[in-house]
């Protein structure tokens, strides 16, 4: 079982568009309110991608960027 966790003064027009939310995705506000803390929670931060990114080693390519942004969308439609 995990942890409680209460959340206090939410201001009205916030929770209404959270229920409003939660209403169009099927589940409750709690539950609507439980998936979305878990998919923040499992994003990283700015600074612990700023972190991981310091890190990775530049790779050397001919390539522009723009080529290769350009290559890998011909690659996925393909």
């Amino acid at each position: 079982m995990g942890k409680m966790l209460q959340i206090k003064d939410i201001p009205d027009d916030i929770h209404r568009v959270l229920k409003s939310r939660a209403s169009l995705a099927g589940v409750t506000l709690t539950e609507y309110a439980r998936e979305t803390l878990v998919a923040a929670a499992r994003r990283p931060s700015r600074e612990e991608l700023a972190d991981e990114l310091a890190h990775v080693e530049p790779v050397a390519s001919d390539e522009t960027a723009a080529e290769a942004r350009a290559r890998v969308r011909a690659e996925g439609a393909a």
